[in-house]
């Protein structure tokens, strides 16, 4: 295979892992299995949309792994002797399929490097590269979010994101796909409805040779509307049947306001034994960063991990107040730049963790614990709401820990996070977030919560130094999710897990270090114990109360000056990385950090 379509293909060996969820399914009422299985027919419906936003022959090629399935009966090893194959081609096939599945395209993960390696035998014709990857339309990269056969360049889709701004329509459940009609460019804009008409109010022309498209996955949303009807059927209370209303009218008709509806219903409905998640919420494969893909999660809550993430809550006041940002004596300890009631997201665990030793697992546990819930909780966004109404004192405004003078910025009325930092607004919130849980695995009474002391098996300190061994290996790892070729991140926590571990070699006194053996081809994570509290956590809280307060006060030139250096990766040639139990690649780190 040529060394450029190799580096985009992912590493071969994938583990498949089966996710077991009977015995806690078996333990709901009768009423809240009907529930979870009609919001799970629900979820699987929309399975299409995902796979036509990666690519066209998505769900072409989802079809032909079905039919091979029904043809053979599950019975795969009867396919070596029906269709003449090797058993290593037979293998190759079904890494392929497994890999197929998890991500529901033949583009690997959020960067998406084309799914392909070993396959050309199999099922050459609905492999062909170029494209290798995910990216604005080109020779070299793909987006379905811009189905056509004609480029579109980032001024076209610039000038119809303006005619939604005037009209204002999100972008969030849309495509646009270019034509050409008499010679001149057109441009379609696909909004995600099971209806297929044009609303009295919104015009099917919204500017010259753009127009509205309503019905775009119609055949998958009307599957969607008609399961969550059956849900709201063995609704367990007046809210879950209020953001299901919501959800089937934003759904039918494509609104989006019906959606922020449904969420504000959403999140009222706290400690739910089934717990869901369905929408069109993240952009995560959208070039642009605005456009984002069908999302469904149908969770069952654990009610033991549950109660001690309801400690944790309830512990968050005190733990706030070792944040870098925290003033003693200024807003109950928690300094200016917090809310003065802590608003926690309503974070349930719905998934199985009993019974494991490995600490690793323990560490992604907590700290996404503490991401999820202190980590995104956490932060006041300094705003005019209104004209002339501050919900700070903008006559005294409050001093920046950073530049120890007073900040200069704040949000105007009608501006958001999201909208002052655009594509940033992902990344940076995730890195703060992360950095929020890594700044934290130190104290020990918010590792108590979960049973970790000083006398337990694994010790609290165990877990901190396998904090910064995490830091080590996931900055690693994140580069197979960067595109050389385009110089673009698919993903937003892999950027800033990157961002972090490079941070650290620059700023954290030695306490973490990369060694490469270039005969074995590999790259050692190491960690200075000693360092751990004198070097690594001030390094750790230099950079996460940067994010936070440019976040706080809408700051984004600085923000991006500082961040955006962080997340480059330099390298003379092409990176090529392994999966295994460390993280390995065939070039001196020095030519990529």
């Amino acid at each position: 295979m040529p060394p450029t379509e190799s580096f985009h293909t992912p590493p071969p060996g994938a583990i498949v892992h089966q996710l077991v969820i009977k015995p806690i399914f078996d333990a709901l009422e009768p009423r809240e299995k009907l529930y979870a299985h009609y919001m799970a027919r629900a979820a699987w419906h929309g399975s299409r949309i995902i796979m036509r936003q990666v690519s066209m022959e998505s769900p072409d090629i989802f079809d032909f792994i079905m039919e091979l399935h029904h043809a053979c009966s599950g019975d795969w090893n009867t396919l070596v002797t029906q269709c003449n194959i090797l058993p290593e081609e037979l293998e190759a096939f079904l890494e392929y399929a497994a890999m197929f599945l998890c991500n529901l395209g033949n583009f690997y993960a959020t960067i998406s490097p084309k799914a392909k390696d070993g396959l050309e035998k199999i099922i050459g014709p609905l492999l062909a590269v170029p494209p290798f990857s995910l990216g604005y339309p080109s020779k070299n990269a793909q987006s379905a979010y811009y189905p056509s056969t004609e480029l579109i360049s980032q001024q076209e889709i610039a000038k119809v994101s303006e005619a939604m701004e005037q009209h204002s329509i999100g972008p969030e459940n849309t495509r646009i796909r270019k034509l050409f009609e008499h010679g001149k460019p057109v441009y379609q804009l696909l909004q995600a409805s099971a209806e297929t008409g044009v609303s009295d109010n919104t015009p099917q022309e919204l500017a010259d040779n753009i127009f509205l498209v309503k019905g775009d996955h119609t055949t998958e949303l009307s599957k969607v509307c008609l399961a969550l009807e059956r849900a709201k059927e063995y609704a367990g209370n007046s809210k879950q049947a209020q953001f299901l209303t919501h959800y089937i009218e934003c759904f039918r008709t494509g609104s989006l306001e019906a959606f922020q509806e449904s969420q504000k219903a959403w999140v009222t409905d706290v400690s739910a034994r089934v717990e869901s998640l369905i929408g069109f919420i993240e952009p995560y494969r959208d070039p642009a960063g605005i456009r984002s893909e069908w999302e469904a999660m149908i969770g069952i809550a654990d009610p033991d991990e549950a109660s001690r993430l309801k400690r944790l809550v309830e512990s968050s006041t005190t733990i706030i107040r070792h944040l870098p940002w925290a003033v003693e004596g200024v807003n109950d300890g928690k300094g200016p730049f917090e809310k003065s009631l802590f608003e926690a997201p309503d974070f349930t665990s719905v998934h199985a963790l009993a019974g494991f030793k490995n600490s690793t697992h323990i560490v992604r546990f907590i700290t996404t614990a503490i991401h999820e819930l202190l980590g995104h909780g956490t932060g006041k966004l300094l705003s005019e709401t209104a004209p002339g109404i501050y919900n700070f004192d903008e006559q005294n405004p409050p001093i920046s820990p950073i530049s120890g003078k007073a900040v200069t910025s704040h949000y105007l009325p009608g501006q958001t996070w999201t909208s002052v930092f655009g594509k940033l607004a992902g990344t940076v919130e995730e890195c703060r977030a992360i950095l929020v849980s890594e700044y934290l695995m130190d104290n020990k009474k918010l590792l108590g919560i979960f049973g970790y002391t000083d006398d337990s098996e694994i010790t609290a300190d165990d877990l901190l130094y396998m904090t910064y061994l995490n830091i080590g290996v996931d900055g690693l790892q994140a580069l197979e999710h960067y595109n050389f070729q385009n110089h673009a991140w698919g993903q937003v926590h892999h950027q800033a897990h990157f961002s972090i571990l490079k941070h650290l070699l620059q700023d954290g006194g030695g306490v973490i270090r990369i060694s490469h053996d270039p005969a074995n081809s590999s790259l050692t994570v190491h960690v200075d114990r000693s360092k751990i509290i004198s070097h690594g956590k001030p390094a750790l809280g230099r950079y996460l109360s940067r994010l936070h307060i440019w976040r706080c006060t809408a700051d984004v030139s600085s923000c991006k000056e500082f961040y955006e250096p962080l997340c480059a990766v330099e390298a003379r040639e092409t990176l090529q990385t392994e999966c295994s139990d460390t993280r390995t690649t065939d070039k001196a780190l020095t030519d990529v950090l």
